[in-house]
Order: structure tokens, then C-alpha cells, then sequence
């Protein structure tokens, strides 16, 4: 089940190095700017800023830097060691926690001590969850050229809101929202679109 590839993935820290030995490189700079912007609202992808693979990488993040954006939306490019195909965008008030993840994805830390350590940071003050934040996200097991069939999923962050808060179930029942970790800094409302 798609929900299954991207719940990770959100959990963690969107496109955390992970398929070692895998052998494939990366689109150019253009390539990777222009797939990372799919996922993101039309009216949004002109101005987004692009993180992407190859370069150098950021302060405290494996992804470099491709395009700076107007706006403050992230994307996030396919990463290509990873098989399949899997694009997101982010408000950029999320993006301390996001690299927090991939960072520690990175270094080998599991699902477990990454969720203890995004608990640290956030009690130490090194930074803050939004009091609301959207992310864009599409998954595809064909790839960026027929994204007929790929799996859509806008995710809103609502930190410590409950079931009960929003009136969502807190679990999947078939393609109705719903509401992921209830009660913790990164709860978060999961809304699977349909294709194209």
C-alpha cells in the first residue's frame, strides 16, 4: 500500500540518504528543479526553493541547494538512489525539523531515536515547530513521466491537536483524511488526492 512508502518518509525526514550500493545518479540541476516542483500547487512552483543532490550540501543537511526561491515553499528533489520516484514540498517553517531527520537518517539513527531526538531538539530550544505548515507530496513506482497513476498526499501539520480536537479519525479508513500522531509536537492531518 502507497501509505506505507511515505509514512516513513515523513516520520524521518523527507529524502534521507538510505539505498547504499545502489548505483544511479542524479538528473542535472535543471532535471531536479523541474521534478522537485510537481508536487508543489502550480501557482506556488515559480517561486519555490529547491533542494536537491549533487553540489554542495548545506550547513547540517545532506541536500545542496539548487534554486533559491520567492516563496516559502521548499521542494524537495527525487532522490535517486532510491528506487522509485518520490517528490515533496514543504513550508519552510518546517525545514529544521526535516533536516533534523535527514541528518540523523543519515548518520544510521532508526525511526525511534530520530522521533527522541527531534524530542531533544525541540525541548533544548534548537528549534520550533510552526503552528501550522502544509506539505505536498507525490510518489510514483513509474517515475516522472506518467504521474497518471501517482500516489498524492498533502499532509498539514497541527502541533499537539487530538482525534478529538479535529473530528478525524486517527487512523486510515479508506481515502478519507485523517489525523497522523495525535497530541505530539508533529501531529499532522494526511490527505491522500487522487491521480493527475
Amino acid at each position: 500500500m502507497w501509505i506505507r512508502r511515505i509514512l516513513p518518509v515523513l516520520l524521518i525526514g523527507l529524502l534521507a540518504p538510505e539505498a547504499a550500493g545502489q548505483e544511479s545518479s542524479a538528473p542535472d540541476r535543471k532535471g531536479q528543479v523541474e521534478q522537485a516542483i510537481l508536487a508543489a500547487p502550480e501557482s506556488m512552483r515559480a517561486g519555490a526553493t529547491v533542494l536537491g543532490h549533487g553540489g554542495e550540501p548545506r550547513t547540517a543537511d545532506q541536500l545542496s541547494l539548487l534554486r533559491e526561491g520567492t516563496n516559502d515553499l521548499i521542494c524537495l528533489a527525487d532522490d535517486p538512489r532510491v528506487e522509485g520516484f518520490h517528490v515533496a514540498c514543504y513550508h519552510r517553517s518546517l525545514d529544521d525539523f526535516m533536516a533534523l531527520g535527514r541528518r540523523l537518517r543519515a548518520e544510521g539513527k532508526g525511526p525511534d531515536e530520530i522521533m527522541d531526538a527531534r524530542y531533544a531538539a525541540l525541548a533544548s530550544g534548537s528549534f520550533s515547530m510552526p503552528a501550522r505548515a502544509t506539505l505536498y507530496s507525490i510518489s510514483s513506482d513509474a517515475g516522472p513521466d506518467d504521474l497518471d497513476g501517482a500516489r498524492r498526499l498533502v499532509v498539514v501539520y497541527v502541533p499537539g491537536a487530538t482525534a478529538e480536537d479535529l473530528g478525524l479519525p486517527s487512523r486510515p479508513e479508506g481515502t478519507m483524511p485523517w489525523l497522523m500522531l495525535p497530541g505530539t509536537p508533529w501531529a499532522h492531518i494526511m490527505i491522500g488526492l487522487a491521480g493527475r
